[in-house]
């Protein structure tokens, strides 16, 4: 009995557009003109291969004759490209499966989970969509990464992101930075001037993610060098003449620490060497 229940819930139907509203909780915000205009020459050609998921409603609408009348209706759960390009090839029915009416909070995550699985949904888009099951339905971190199988590491890395300003959120939702440069970005957060000079740097010298990476970095010591008082700085930058390579020094009050940079072994071997001399490590 609950096969035959099942199959009817899967069953493909034949639905008019006109008929199919969309998704109020769609993830996505950007859809690609050109890759719609090829799926819905693909549709004019071959048809709409798999098809969409639905809702069903009863709705009352008004009625020459009786004052009102009992209609139907459908909400788009998942396959809005599909939808969106088959009006674009001009069709007017569209293949179907309708799943009983569901929560709001259902929608979203059809629609999220959906577009997660095909990978096109871009990153400032999932943030918003992980930060409404979190902010409008009361969902854990974790409940989110478990919904849409990521851990939650990543959760709330996305939603790092949308402490960026809105220019670079932009510049990561079209895809002028990639969400790995968003670390180095992040890494600037309360800077916003050197945010900004790191943002326009990345764009215009097309920095790698760890080029990127380097420059905050540097930055960063830049202004905790610039915060020593003079007599620090100075022995910060007679550590570097003599180690011929890069020290910082954070201090604490009275206590701090010292961290020396190398970038090779042959380095790290010269360094260890100017410290203590190779007649000393032998004695």
């Amino acid at each position: 009995m609950d096969e035959k229940i099942n199959k009817v819930k899967e069953s493909v139907f034949w639905i008019e557009l006109e008929k199919i509203k969309p998704n109020p909780f769609q993830p996505r915000r950007e859809f690609d003109e050109a890759t719609l205009k090829e799926l819905a020459e693909s549709i004019r050609e071959y048809g709409v291969l798999q098809p969409i998921v639905v809702t069903r409603k009863e709705v009352v609408s008004p009625d020459v004759v009786s004052g009102s009348v009992l209609a139907v209706e459908y909400e788009l759960l998942a396959g809005e490209r599909r939808l969106r390009a088959a009006k674009m090839a001009g069709i007017h029915h569209i293949p179907s499966v309708i799943r009983e009416e569901t929560t709001d909070k259902a929608k979203l995550e059809i629609a999220l989970i959906e577009n997660l699985q095909r990978e096109d949904l871009n990153p400032i888009d999932r943030a918003l969509a992980f930060k409404k099951l979190v902010d409008e339905f009361g969902m854990l971190q974790r409940e989110v990464a478990g919904r849409v199988g990521k851990s939650r590491e990543v959760v709330a890395n996305t939603l790092r992101l949308l402490t960026l300003p809105e220019d670079m959120r932009q510049g990561v939702a079209v895809g002028a930075i990639t969400e790995g440069h968003t670390r180095p970005l992040l890494m600037l957060a309360g800077h916003p001037e050197d945010q900004k000079n790191l943002y326009t740097k990345i764009v215009a010298d097309k920095l790698s993610v760890r080029d990127a990476e380097l420059a905050a970095r540097n930055i960063a010591k830049d202004r905790a060098r610039a915060a020593l008082d003079p007599e620090t700085r100075m022995l910060q930058e007679k550590l570097e003449n003599a180690l011929g390579t890069r020290v910082n020094i954070s201090r604490n009050g009275p206590k701090g620490k010292i961290s020396i940079e190398f970038f090779s072994e042959e380095e790290l071997k010269s360094i260890s060497e100017r410290i203590v001399p190779p007649a000393a490590m032998m004695a």
